[in-house]
């Protein structure tokens, strides 16, 4: 099994996601795989919540908070803008507290608290939860190409989907009980029957959307995800670890990818012992990682010249990765 036989064997498998510690090359092989896809003529979103920008970096141009931006013909790219998601989110609660109490202005003190609940630390990892929620919910793309932060916020996003779904069935268990008071005690006074409940309205569809995208990202025949590796005795161990915590989460770990192979070809000759050294040590982590793994290792990326950045250099290595096996 390669990579590419995994895409073109599974064409239903429409997200895809790429996660592993930092600095291992998630973003090049996210973009590389995206590059080839939109090269066979499917339409891909590649796209990260990064807040480093590595999206902007490997392509070389200003990608952050724009939205899905052109980069080929079929391959847009984006990066989630936190600060930006958090503003708006101010003011859609404005907005909604305007439209269903009928106020003509905020009140202060609530004005206040919309401001002092934004500063929170878990605002930020909502506020980019929410964007992905909407980005997967769509369905405007043929694939989706998630570059996943590194590993452990990685699981804190995964699991926010059940950690909200839980929440919110207490909230809306919660906002339904007072519904059945009202409607009694409107019965009780001979009232008409009380207004459409705008608040569990807001709540279920929150709701619904939570659990579209947790739907999608659990489903096995339209979601794969890929851990990327590198032989080294740490990372493994990590990957290892990560592999047991994601199964939790019903991810379903679709094998791995072995990044920065040393060519095979360098150890020939008169070498340095530092050079010989690391060419052993990579022996060895390799053949780990062939017991560990086996078949679900889908491709041994060799360790560019330089960094994998700009169009040509993508290009380059999708069809090593693709084309040449």
């Amino acid at each position: 099994m390669s990579l590419r036989r995994v895409f073109e064997s599974q064409p239903d498998r429409r997200y895809i996601m790429f996660g592993g510690k930092g600095g291992l090359g998630k973003t090049t092989l996210s973009a590389t795989s995206a590059y080839w896809l939109a090269q066979q003529g499917k339409r891909v979103l590649l796209f990260s919540v990064d807040p480093q920008a590595s999206l902007s970096d490997i392509f070389q141009r200003d990608i952050f908070g724009k939205g899905p931006v052109p980069i080929i013909e079929n391959l847009w790219a984006q990066e989630v803008d936190a600060d930006r998601r958090i503003k708006d989110y101010q003011e859609e609660i404005r907005k909604k507290i305007l439209d269903m109490y009928g106020f003509e202005k905020v009140p202060e003190e609530i004005d206040n608290y919309i401001a002092a609940a934004s500063a929170e630390p878990a605002m930020e990892e909502s506020a980019i939860f929410d964007a992905v929620v909407d980005i997967i919910v769509r369905g405007d793309y043929d694939y989706y190409i998630y570059d996943l932060v590194p590993l452990g916020h990685a699981l804190y996003y995964l699991s926010m989907a059940k950690v909200y779904d839980e929440w919110i069935n207490k909230i809306t268990k919660l906002r339904e009980d007072m519904r059945q008071y009202d409607q009694v005690a409107a019965t009780m006074r001979r009232e008409e029957t009380v207004q459409e409940d705008q608040i569990l309205s807001e709540l279920t569809y929150i709701k619904d959307r939570i659990n579209a995208s947790s739907r999608i990202l659990t489903d096995k025949a339209r979601t794969a995800f890929f851990f990327v590796v590198v032989p080294e005795e740490m990372i493994l161990l990590d990957t290892k670890k990560a592999a047991e915590l994601f199964a939790k989460f019903d991810v379903p770990l679709s094998g791995y990818i072995v990044n920065r192979v040393l060519p095979a070809d360098l150890g020939a000759g008169t070498i340095p012992p530092y050079l010989r050294n690391r060419i052993a040590m990579q022996k060895k982590y390799l053949d780990d990682i062939k017991t560990s793994f086996g078949d679900e290792v889908l491709a041994y990326v060799p360790e560019m010249e330089r960094d994998v950045t700009g169009l040509p250099m993508i290009e380059r290595l999708a069809r090593r990765l693709f084309d040449e096996g």
